[in-house]
């Protein structure tokens, strides 16, 4: 868990300083070259102006549109984060058992809580690190559409219900919804897990994140989050349903009692 936050903020680390590169100034068009313009940068911004084409003009609804057509091109690896949280839920009794078993910290006996904790997973067929790979993946396509955005002046100019789309949110509700939403999406991820620190570090950790970044960049990077964030809402709920209902009449019952 501990590389998974130390990651985590890498990337976004490395989202940062890639936003403020020289390119950002130069407009993407199709004579664009470079492995990064002509295979992430310009198809986005060709992807957003061709739905903006067939949607009325309105480059917003344009981006919400992409955004679901790329969270369901990359549902398969989301699904399997999903399945993957569920399993390292399910292991954590087994998980703290090992803890308490090798709970000396001299290194022979750390490095033996490693092994048996890898075999544990092993056995399973639980990947620890399946969490992230989402992450990695959805940075590039962020910086991306950061962009397509900024270099392509009639998506950068053009407005969406309160905000422009290559503008700072005047109001800081996008940043701020991004933020609830990315809470809500890693509350539902971590059912069951709230009780370990290096988790509740985590729930907390990212969505302060994400409300710090969106502060910062345009209103578009904000509604791409926001919109992928229902998106993995809604999976989560159907994948994890049955398990969070259960969880929620565990407590109920617990209250009672």
């Amino acid at each position: 868990m501990k590389k998974r936050i130390l990651l985590s903020f890498g990337v976004l680390t490395v989202f940062l300083f890639l936003t403020g590169c020289s390119e950002i100034k130069r407009p993407i068009t199709s004579e664009s070259t470079g492995f990064w313009n002509e295979y992430i940068v310009y198809p986005l911004s060709w992807l957003l102006k061709e739905g903006a084409h067939l949607l009325g003009g309105s480059y917003g609804l344009s981006l919400i549109v992409v955004t679901l057509v790329i969270r369901l091109a990359i549902l398969p690896l989301m699904i399997k984060q999903t399945r993957s949280s569920k399993a390292m839920q399910a292991l954590q009794p087994e998980m703290k058992a090992l803890r308490e078993k090798y709970s000396s910290k001299d290194q022979k006996t750390q490095q033996k809580l490693q092994q048996e904790t890898m075999a544990l997973f092993q056995k399973h067929g639980v990947n620890p690190m399946a969490g992230c790979f989402p992450l990695i993946v959805q940075m590039p396509i962020l910086i991306g559409f950061y962009h397509a955005i900024s270099r392509t002046r009639e998506i950068a100019s053009d407005s969406f219900l309160w905000f422009d789309l290559g503008e700072k949110d005047p109001y800081y509700i996008l940043p701020i919804i991004a933020g609830i939403t990315t809470f809500i999406q890693q509350k539902m991820m971590m059912a069951g897990q709230e009780k370990n620190p290096q988790m509740a570090m985590m729930l907390w950790m990212m969505p302060i994140m994400i409300v710090f970044f969106a502060f910062s960049f345009p209103a578009a990077l904000s509604l791409y989050w926001v919109v992928g964030n229902i998106f993995m809402i809604v999976q989560t709920y159907f994948i994890k349903g049955p398990d969070l209902k259960a969880q929620a009449a565990g407590n109920a019952g617990g209250a009672k009692k």
